[in-house]
């Protein structure tokens, strides 16, 4: 990490294993889970759930196991639980597909009330979820929203070409392929340069995108921060060192 992205990204590691980096000069706190912390605001981050993906798949005759959601859930509550946060932000394809509410279970329905008790509960659009959103908020606890704003940062749920200071997207599912074990590993990633932020996927089923594809690399300036999950730590990885 050159001197400039460490200086304005301050990073300090966090007894959660997570990573503390300024976004527009906003405290964030980079989870183990692939969620953000926003401590100031007590906001919780979790992006591209993708509900119902193994269900979906089924449906087309691809028998994937179907435990994604309650898995994907369980993460949710933990960091829910951990954090104790004042408002949650799904950012967008909380749900794989316009059918994948009618198909998430009532006990999955029960969970997802029982996390926005007491807490402002916000789902916001994503390309996969518009429709499944709009058509089911009478069985789902919360608002909806395209945008959000918290702090200096504004949340969407895809990148936007130029975004001011603040952005936080994620849509992409960035990945970054290291060395572990003397093997290659790829694991989800946040990416970074301080001015903006990517979220990792959040769900167990999602898929990644490598950081060095130029829908990823493309959004910044110079080489950024990334910021890799490992099982107990997130990991700060130099841009040259990426494969």
């Amino acid at each position: 990490m050159n001197a400039a992205l460490r200086q304005r990204l301050a990073p300090a590691r966090r007894g959660c294993g997570g990573l503390t980096v300024r976004v527009a000069s906003e405290p964030c706190v980079l989870r183990c889970s692939g969620a953000l912390w926003i401590p100031a605001h007590r906001t919780l981050i979790a992006s591209d759930l993708h509900l119902e993906k193994g269900s979906a798949f089924a449906a087309r005759g691809q028998m994937l196991p179907p435990y994604d959601s309650p898995a994907t859930l369980a993460k949710l509550e933990a960091e829910v639980e951990a954090l104790d946060p004042a408002t949650v932000v799904l950012l967008g394809d909380s749900f794989h597909d316009r059918r994948a509410v009618e198909r998430l279970g009532e006990t999955e329905h029960a969970r997802l009330t029982r996390l926005a008790e007491g807490r402002r509960w916000v789902w916001l659009e994503g390309n996969h979820d518009l429709e499944a959103l709009a058509g089911a908020l009478d069985r789902l606890t919360g608002e909806v929203v395209t945008t959000l704003e918290v702090g200096a940062l504004r949340l969407i749920h895809e990148p936007q070409p130029g975004a001011p200071p603040g952005e936080v997207a994620g849509h992409l599912h960035p990945a970054a392929r290291v060395a572990a074990h003397g093997r290659g590993v790829r694991r989800p990633c946040f990416v970074t340069d301080g001015q903006r932020i990517v979220l990792p996927a959040f769900g167990v089923f999602t898929g990644g995108l490598d950081v060095r594809d130029p829908a990823i690399a493309g959004l910044f300036s110079g080489p950024p921060l990334v910021a890799a999950l490992g099982r107990d730590k997130v990991h700060a990885l130099d841009w040259g060192n990426i494969r």
